[in-house]
């Protein structure tokens, strides 16, 4: 056996030891073992009885912990949650005060006959620039989901925070609830309040009188009167009924394109019935097209693309193979022909979802859209008639969007688009001018010199007068154009806003929405893993507060 201590040698210099390694584990403190143990069971959404498990306090024992380290039981394990989820939601409040611009999600969620109010908060780093979210809230609603009701709920969520004054804006779906609730409970602009003032003030020096118990009546309903923030619709949510509506209400006006469209789409329902409610049927279809369908669900608009294109994919012969043997309709040539073009021409939204799907800031919607009406038209001449209606689609649809004051200084104000999406001369410069305007409005006063107060001296003016220096050169004024145009001559990256403070500033409070509300419909999905039937006694704050700390662990983010 070979010995490999070091020896010297006059042939080269000696080798060091081997180290030894060392496998006792350190002994973990009593603290450290109830956040691990925390950690799990929140994570793994299991019930918090589960540390009164004799297999599961077994296995614990196992773990080396210092002198007088135990894990509590039920009663004072919840304790320990509860005062975890208090300093949580204590960090968080702490670093929203350091936050200027804010932006939320909301939805309505229900589950076991049960209703929630979810909503998802998002900001941008002034320092670095990245985008953060976290869960707000996921509160029981009881009743009926009117628009006070939900106006109501979201009100007190951001108040909660302390952010009435800082949500730039709140996305929704379209849900005429949700429409109606901002709608009425929107609050009135500047402008309108001193257009009223002014009609209101009495010429000359009229005396006026008034009643003091309309007075203090219309006080009273306004301290009661809500203020939510502007509204967002969400864009992929319109896009889906783009998908839906419109594109079955466009090739059903037509009766050639309604009666292939019918047969087609009948004959693939027939088929995913088919594979859904037998086994044999789903084995039969891998053993001959060697692939796996996939089944569509009804709300949401990407698996009906994804399952039509899976079946577009299998050569016709092996399709009616499929179709003959689960006597099944089989497919014809104009049938099969039609699902390609259906694809091909819902090809574009689809990547628009997915992008407008994704963790994006509000600026991404306009190129997004910009790039859809394009390329939609550009299939449309060789699609014939099922493509004719779709940019009319979009952009009726999109209209309020379209040339809305914030979505265009949204994608302006982002380096990675500028003005390069926009193709029309004449639009480019309105939103370039539109962009130097709000640098004006948000130039901060330290960079206007006559905001600076001039220095004082003891000295005498006599003295001073006494000595002769060169002239100052004179300190250059802020101009909204040189910022402006040197952000468009400069590069694509995001860090370059750090050397445009306007831009910078107006980049934060435009861009901080997201186009889509997908974020509050993901918590909702992982929702439905914690609120199993199974867990159905779960009360509504320990549902909650296990939601909100198994998604977006607060605690992390703000160490």
């Amino acid at each position: 056996m070979k010995n490999w201590k070091a020896v010297t040698s006059a042939e080269g210099p000696t080798h060091p030891k081997q180290q030894k390694l060392d496998f006792g584990a350190k002994p973990v403190s009593d603290e450290e073992l109830k956040k691990l143990v925390a950690q799990y069971i929140v994570e793994e959404m299991l019930p918090v009885n589960t540390v009164d498990s004799p297999s599961f306090r077994a296995i614990i024992k196992k773990i080396p912990t210092s002198v007088n380290a135990e894990l509590p039981h039920r009663t004072t394990f919840t304790s320990y949650l509860e005062k975890e989820f208090t300093e949580m939601e204590r960090n968080l409040k702490a670093a929203l005060n350091e936050i200027d611009f804010v932006s939320t999600t909301a939805d309505i969620w229900t589950a076991n006959n049960r209703s929630y109010m979810g909503v998802t908060l998002h900001w941008i780093s002034r320092t670095t620039l990245e985008r953060h979210k976290v869960a707000l809230a996921c509160r029981r609603i009881r009743g009926r989901h009117t628009y006070d009701v939900i106006g109501t709920e979201i009100e007190n969520i951001h108040s909660s925070y302390g952010l009435l004054n800082k949500v730039v804006a709140t996305v929704t779906d379209n849900g005429s609830n949700f429409v109606k609730a901002f709608q009425v409970y929107h609050p009135v602009t500047e402008s309108d309040d001193e257009t009223e003032e002014e009609e209101s003030t009495p010429k000359d020096d009229d005396v006026t009188f008034s009643d003091l118990s309309e007075i203090l009546s219309a006080e009273n309903e306004t301290e009661g009167q809500l203020s939510l923030p502007p509204h967002r619709r969400c864009a992929s949510h319109t896009i889906n009924i783009i998908c839906t509506r419109d594109v079955e209400k466009h090739l059903t006006t037509n009766a050639e394109s309604r009666a292939v469209y019918r047969s087609s789409t009948a004959k693939c329902t027939a088929l995913w019935t088919k594979l859904s409610r037998s086994t044999l049927a789903s084995e039969t279809v891998e053993e001959i097209s060697k692939r796996k369908l996939l089944i569509p669900t009804s709300t949401r608009w990407n698996s009906f693309f994804d399952a039509v294109k899976r079946i577009a994919e299998i050569p016709m012969g092996e399709l009616n193979t499929v179709c003959t043997k689960q006597g099944l309709k089989c497919f014809k040539d104009q049938e099969y022909q039609f699902l390609h073009k259906y694809c091909m021409a819902m090809k574009p939204l689809t990547a628009a979802l997915d992008i407008l799907q994704g963790d994006c800031p509000y600026g991404t919607l306009l190129p997004t859209l910009e790039v859809l009406m394009q390329k939609t038209q550009a299939v449309k001449d060789d699609l014939s008639r099922m493509t004719a209606g779709l940019p009319d689609a979009i952009q009726t649809r999109f209209a309020s969007v379209l040339d809305d004051k914030d979505a265009l200084l949204a994608a302006a104000s982002s380096p990675k688009f500028k003005l390069r999406w926009l193709r029309d001369a004449g639009r480019r410069e309105r939103v370039k001018q539109l962009l130097t305007a709000e640098c004006c409005t948000t130039a901060p006063l330290a960079k206007n010199p006559a905001s600076v107060p001039s220095a004082t001296t003891s000295s005498s003016q006599g003295e001073m007068d006494f000595f002769t220096f060169e002239a100052e050169p004179e300190e250059e004024t802020y101009s909204a154009e040189k910022e402006v145009m040197d952000y468009l001559m400069s590069g694509y990256d995001l860090q370059i806003l750090h050397k445009f403070s306007s831009i910078k500033t107006i980049f934060l409070k435009y861009n901080t929405p997201t186009p889509s509300s997908a974020p509050v419909e993901r918590l909702f999905s992982l929702g439905g893993l914690v609120l199993t039937p199974k867990r159905n006694r779960l009360s509504d704050r320990r549902f909650e507060k296990l939601l909100y700390k198994f998604n977006f662990k607060c605690q992390e983010i703000y160490c």
